[in-house]
Formats: C-alpha cells, structure tokens, sequence
C-alpha cells in the first residue's frame, strides 16, 4: 500500500534518481544534465533552512515519486507565494501517485499561512495539467517559447491555487 510522508535525508539518492530520470527523459524540468547527489543534499539543506516540507510517496520501501514547495520568487513582498513541484517515476506515472502528492503540499502551505501556490507546468504536460486543476488549481498564464529541450522550443504554463 502506498503512503505518503515527510522525506528524510536518506530517501535523497531515491529522489535523485527520479528527478534525474525526468532531466533526461521528460519535460518536466528545464534542465539538460543530470544533478549529482551532492546538488541534492544542498538542495535538501536549503528546503529545511527555508521551512519547506518535501514529501514521498513510498510502497515497500521504494518511493514512487515526491513532492516539494519553496519560494517563488526571491523579493520580500513574495512571501507569502511559493511554486510546487511534483515528480513521480516514471513506471508509477498515471497510477495516482500524484494525487497523493498534492493534498499534503496544500495543507503546509495553509499551515505555513501562505496565500498561494503556483505551478510552473510544461504546456505539452497535459497529465500534470489535469492533475492541478483538479485540486483547483487556475491556468493565469502561458508563455510561449521560452525553453528548449530535444531540440524544440517549449512553451510554459502558471497554474495557480489561492489557499
């Protein structure tokens, strides 16, 4: 049975391994190259320095994808903004792992008296499209061309939840 709960430092190599399959694969990040457990364990360190929760989605001691929310922008009047991220492996996706991703998330950052929450999502993502808005989250934005990966340009939504 698959359960959800708060990360630990040891599930990092898990994460990293999940993220750096959707880098390579997948549009779901912007990036190119893989991230080395180093980057993650400071990525790790900054989200508990910052108070952000990050959140597994574990069956048998495997994870099958995780979660996280940090700042959206670095300015003082941003703070009570952040930005989600939601990654799932890429042999659980479409099986609900997300689902059980996103409810925890929205449930910090009310407890975190944050005022919003906002996707950055692919527009060709059209599964993690469906998933926000099923959680209520609103397309406010859509810019076109401003990535490039696998040698086409990318065009990004905002998806946005008022908590």
């Amino acid at each position: 049975m698959v359960h959800v709960r708060e990360a630990v430092e040891n599930d990092l190599p898990q994460l990293l391994s999940i993220y750096n399959d959707i880098i390579l694969h997948t549009t779901a990040v912007y990036d190119y190259e893989p991230h080395t457990l180093e980057m993650r364990k400071q990525w790790w360190e900054t989200k508990k320095q910052q108070g952000f929760p990050v959140y597994v989605a574990e069956e048998g001691g495997k994870i099958l994808g995780f979660s996280s929310i940090g700042p959206f922008r670095a300015w003082a009047a941003y703070k009570y903004s952040v930005e989600n991220s939601v990654y799932v492996a890429a042999e659980q996706r479409g099986k609900g792992t997300g689902k059980l991703l996103i409810p925890p998330l929205i449930d910090a950052a009310k407890k975190l008296q944050l005022h919003t929450i906002i996707a950055s999502i692919d527009a060709t993502n059209e599964a993690s499209l469906r998933l926000h808005k099923s959680f209520g989250f609103e397309e406010v934005a859509h810019f076109k061309q401003v990535g490039w990966k696998f040698e086409r340009w990318l065009d990004l939504k905002f998806l946005q939840l008022i908590v």
